[in-house]
C-alpha cells in the first residue's frame, strides 16, 4: 500500500510543478498591441477626434479625469450644435470602453481592465493639449497648462 501512495505522489509532482504560480509575475500591458479589433476601435477614435477638435479648441467640451469626455458648457451652444456634440461625446465614450476591452482581450489580460484604464487615462491625459480643458474628479474645469 505504502509502495502504491508513493508512486501516485511521484506521478502527481510533475502535475504540481506544471501548475503556474498564483504569484507569478503577469505579462505587462501592451498598449500599442496590433490586433485587427484594437485597431479598427483606434482607427475609428482617430477619425472622430478631427470632429472633436473644434469642441475641445472652443472649450465647449473637455476631458474627465476618468477618462471619458463631457460636455463642459452646452448652455452657451445652440441646440444643433450641442446635439453635435452630445452625439460625438456618447461615440467617442463608448469606443473609449470598446477600447479597454479590446486592449484586454488582446492581451489576454481581461482581469487587467482596470489597469488599462489608468494607463490609457494617463496616455490620454499626457496627449490633452495645453488650452483644454479638463474636469477633475470633483467636477471642476481648469485648463491643461
Amino acid at each position: 500500500m505504502k509502495k502504491v501512495v508513493l508512486l501516485l505522489a511521484c506521478l502527481s509532482l510533475p502535475a504540481l510543478a506544471a501548475e503556474p504560480a498564483k504569484d507569478a509575475a503577469k505579462p505587462p500591458i501592451n498598449l500599442d498591441i496590433g490586433t485587427p479589433p484594437v485597431v479598427v476601435v483606434k482607427h475609428a477614435l482617430a477619425q472622430r477626434t478631427s470632429r472633436l477638435v473644434r469642441f475641445y479648441e472652443a472649450g465647449e467640451i473637455g476631458l474627465g479625469k476618468d477618462g471619458f469626455i463631457y460636455l463642459r458648457d452646452g448652455v452657451k451652444m445652440g441646440l444643433a450644435k450641442r446635439q453635435i456634440a452630445e452625439k460625438l461625446i456618447d461615440v467617442e465614450n463608448q469606443e473609449r470602453r470598446a477600447l479597454i476591452q479590446a486592449l484586454a482581450d488582446s492581451n489576454h489580460r481581461r482581469d487587467a481592465e482596470p489597469e488599462i484604464w489608468e494607463l490609457m487615462r494617463a496616455r490620454w491625459n499626457q496627449q490633452w493639449k495645453s488650452g483644454w480643458w479638463l474636469r477633475d474628479a470633483d467636477g471642476k474645469w481648469s485648463r491643461k497648462p
